[in-house]
């Protein structure tokens, strides 16, 4: 990876410790992995993170993990950061891409990705690769590039992003296609049994259902 990347933007956030368990959201997450996008679109504090990096401690593919700022936003620096993200797992195709990045003027992104993508449809395994906070990038050339990625991705590619909006992606037509998986800040919310989780085996509040429903109610879970 050259040194000029930062490696803890590909490290995994670790699960909370005595977090509680979301079992309706896991199972959705993990019925997702048949779809080709996952978007966790929320406002922030909403848990998105937490969600996931719970999810991915638990599922058997290989994960890799990229946590975006906006001077990713140059189309170079994004490709180099995936690259780096999957050449922590055993995919093989990382070199590809990185090579590909060094050439000069920079090739538009469909020419870039092509080569990385053939060497990619050889997944002997399912693949997660996590694009975190990806609301924080203005780039039509990355929107471009990850649609592509989306659009050619072979059997066994995942990806999940992670945004505080919807990214400019061709949601509607993965929609149509059953190639999308949401979950909103709706979904995020606590329902019943996770707020009386929280608030009576974590917080050890002691309150009663009426109490529990009454405070979830006012905090729209």
């Amino acid at each position: 990876m050259p040194s000029s990347l930062l490696t803890t933007k590909l490290h995994m956030p670790a699960p909370r410790p005595g977090a509680v368990r979301r079992e309706r959201l896991l199972k959705c997450l993990g019925t997702g992995l048949d779809h080709k996008l996952t978007l966790v679109s929320a406002p922030a504090g909403s848990g998105k993170t937490a969600l996931v990096s719970a999810w991915l401690a638990q599922v058997s593919a290989a994960t890799a993990w990229l946590s975006l700022e906006p001077e990713d936003s140059d189309l170079r620096r994004f490709l180099s950061y995936l690259a780096a993200a999957l050449a922590t797992v055993p995919v093989g195709a990382a070199p590809t891409l990185q090579a590909a990045l060094e050439t000069s003027p920079l090739p538009p992104p469909d020419a870039l990705l092509t080569p990385f993508l053939n060497d990619l449809s050889g997944l002997e395994n399912p693949l997660v690769l996590v694009l975190d906070d990806y609301h924080v990038l203005d780039a039509p050339t990355v929107d471009e590039a990850v649609t592509f990625l989306l659009e050619h991705a072979p059997l066994g590619f995942h990806l999940v992003i992670l945004s505080r909006e919807d990214p400019q992606l061709p949601l509607a037509r993965l929609r149509v296609r059953g190639q999308l998986n949401e979950l909103r800040a709706a979904d995020l919310r606590f329902n019943a049994e996770e707020a009386a989780e929280l608030l009576n085996t974590q917080m050890e509040l002691n309150l009663d259902a009426e109490a529990v429903a009454t405070l979830e109610t006012r905090t729209e879970g």
